[in-house]
């Protein structure tokens, strides 16, 4: 569905995106992931064609978006980080408005807004004014907008920015529905958390070039490969048997566990749950009070912070 082939933008000496190669399979919900000025929304602006690059091109379900940007719009709906709203519109108004700008006609477009004010949990706000809206709703208001054309490419540039939990879980629930109707979702965020829980794959930018893409589960296989085992004690015992604990480590992982505080170890050696059931029992059978034991995983905000470096601005 989209293809960037050494994509780059420059803003005078800036360079925002430096030969960005990307591919995103139709029907993925995909994470753009990166410290501000990685080019996060540089890539979406020129996939959304409001940009131009200063070398390389974008494809858009096979349309390029230098060559014939009006074909390739007609595929894509976008919604910026700051939108614009009619706040003396009412919500099917603000909606028909965008609507009559597409050239749909009245007859269809009063379906269509039926249709997508359900899908984005506003049936009942209809007629609400969209000042009086909050900006949960108002933000799923601008969804509805971006999806009125039913693109094959939605691009969501920090869709849960500034919403309270529960409006994240709301946005989380519609970007899944909208993914199951088939359309490809693009979505960039701060918020790794999240972003993880609503996509399926996941690029990490960082100044204008991938650092990683692929599924949420091979970022978190890649980084957990030698997560750090942890090894509690209930309560202190006698310095022959810590000899004998120490002993039988080594001779299962290879390396000796280091003190991390008192009655606990911490050990680097490579994930492997049978080995670790092998040793967990083996320090049983040694009669050790052994009240925790587990895997040190890496969160992803861990991951963010050691391949990226952050900036001063998004670009």
């Amino acid at each position: 569905m989209i293809c960037l082939n050494k994509l780059t933008k420059r803003y005078g000496k800036t360079l925002a995106l430096d030969g960005l190669d990307l591919t995103i399979g139709e029907g993925e919900v995909h994470g753009f992931v990166g410290p501000n000025g990685a080019g996060k929304t540089t890539a979406m602006r020129i996939l959304a064609t409001l940009l131009r690059p200063t070398s390389g091109d974008a494809l858009v379900d096979g349309i390029s978006v230098t060559a014939s940007p009006r074909e390739a719009r007609a595929r894509v709906g976008y919604m910026p980080d700051f939108f614009g709203v009619y706040d003396n519109l009412k919500a099917w108004e603000y909606l028909d408005f965008y609507a009559g700008c597409t050239g749909m006609a009245a007859k269809a477009r009063r379906t269509r807004i039926d249709e997508l004010l359900e899908l984005t949990a506003l049936a009942q706000k209809r007629e609400a004014y969209v000042d009086n809206l909050s900006r949960g709703m108002k933000q799923r208001l601008c969804l509805a907008r971006a999806l009125m054309h039913n693109p094959k490419l939605l691009i969501l540039d920090e869709p849960a920015s500034g919403m309270d939990p529960r409006a994240r879980a709301e946005m989380r629930d519609i970007l899944k529905n909208v993914s199951d109707m088939g359309k490809t979702v693009l979505i960039s965020s701060h918020i790794l958390p999240e972003l993880a829980q609503m996509c399926d794959h996941m690029t990490i930018l960082e100044r204008g070039h991938s650092v990683f893409s692929g599924t949420v589960e091979a970022l978190e296989r890649k980084m957990n490969a030698n997560a750090t085992l942890v090894i509690r004690l209930f309560e202190t015992v006698e310095a022959e048997r810590i000899e004998q604990m120490k002993a039988k480590i080594q001779a299962l992982y290879g390396v000796q566990p280091e003190a991390a505080q008192e009655n606990a170890w911490r050990l680097e050696a490579p994930e492997d749950a049978a080995l670790d059931a092998q040793a967990l029992g083996a320090l049983i059978a040694l009669g050790l009070p052994v009240c925790d034991f587990h895997r040190e995983h890496a969160t992803l905000e861990r991951v963010f912070m050691e391949v990226t470096h952050d900036d001063q601005s998004d670009l």
